[in-house]
């Protein structure tokens, strides 16, 4: 329950104005206080907490007809809780009475509501701070060419509104710009028009033996950490791309080294079965071993040199 901010009164002593109510002082001793005195309005006494020590007031009839709370012992556990949660206290917000302020690891001061920095200590959620999300944000939409320009207008909180190289404005998801998955919808190509990639990716599973991928892809380092590997157990490495002039020429070239291939290795072909739990792919895996000679056939790629078929 929170508590208003309470400036400690001076009280005016007993014998000094209205006598204290017998019951009023065996309600407020039942209830962990004493009552020191009067507040200069008299419709509130001064009590004394016995946990803490330390003094507040209250209107009288909070004391006879309701549960005070100290205000001070109510800020320490705030005060406990934001320790707990790794976070340094910097008091109340004016705004709202159900949040305090917190000063996070990150330096940044956010308002939290107090329910959520307990869940928060008790390690049923995480803290995330807005300034340090927006830079993440705006740096998401820098690697994949676009300025974050702010919330997005027409779509819910999953989306931001975004300004592309070209100029043209669009509202996009967060995931997709995460992923660099976006096309501009006002200078944007399809994809067997536009430039892509041939790549080697080279695979750690939990269990068993390394294996590689040839594929292509208008980007492959997203294809890589945002779309082929089912968990963060997976270990993934981009060993090599070459640049293609366009995807429909990637698709014809990446078919004719893995029919090379498979003609000439067609051992080193890792079945399906091996990986389905771990990749989000059906074939084009081989074992490790092959490598090398993936390898330098996209170092040829490179050089100029024919794909053999």
């Amino acid at each position: 329950m929170t508590q208003p901010d309470t400036t400690i009164p001076s009280p005016t002593p007993l014998d000094a104005a209205m006598s204290i109510h017998a019951h009023w002082q065996q309600m407020a001793h039942d209830k962990g206080f004493r009552i020191t005195g009067r507040d200069k309005d008299l419709a509130r006494v001064v009590l004394q907490c016995q946990t803490c020590g330390q003094d507040h007031d209250k209107r009288h009839s909070v004391v006879t007809g309701s549960t005070p709370l100290c205000p001070h012992c109510v800020e320490g556990r705030w005060k406990a809780d934001a320790a707990a949660a790794g976070l340094e206290w910097q008091g109340r917000d004016r705004h709202d009475r159900k949040r305090g302020r917190y000063r996070a690891p990150c330096g940044h001061v956010v308002s939290r509501q107090f329910e959520l920095i307990k869940r928060i200590a008790a390690g049923t959620c995480a803290l995330r701070c807005e300034t340090c999300q927006r830079a993440k944000e705006a740096a998401e939409a820098r690697i994949a060419g676009w300025t974050l320009l702010g919330p997005a207008r027409a779509y819910n909180s999953n989306y931001r509104r975004y300004r592309h190289g070209c100029g043209h404005e669009q509202e996009i998801a967060l995931c997709n710009m995460r992923s660099e998955r976006v096309s501009c919808a006002g200078c944007g190509v399809r994809w067997s028009a536009a430039p892509s990639s041939i790549y080697l990716m080279r695979f750690t599973l939990p269990a068993g033996p390394g294996m590689v991928k040839l594929g292509y892809s208008l980007n492959p380092r997203s294809r890589l950490r945002h779309q082929l590997m089912c968990s963060p157990e997976i270990g993934g490495t981009l060993l090599r791309t070459v640049a293609v002039s366009t995807g429909r020429e990637a698709l014809r070239l990446e078919k004719r080294m893995h029919r090379a291939l498979k003609r000439a290795h067609p051992g080193a072909v890792v079945p399906h079965e091996t990986y389905r739990d771990h990749l989000r792919v059906k074939s084009e895996i081989y074992a490790a071993t092959l490598a090398p000679e993936i390898l330098q056939m996209l170092d040829a790629l490179a050089d100029g040199a024919p794909v053999p078929d």
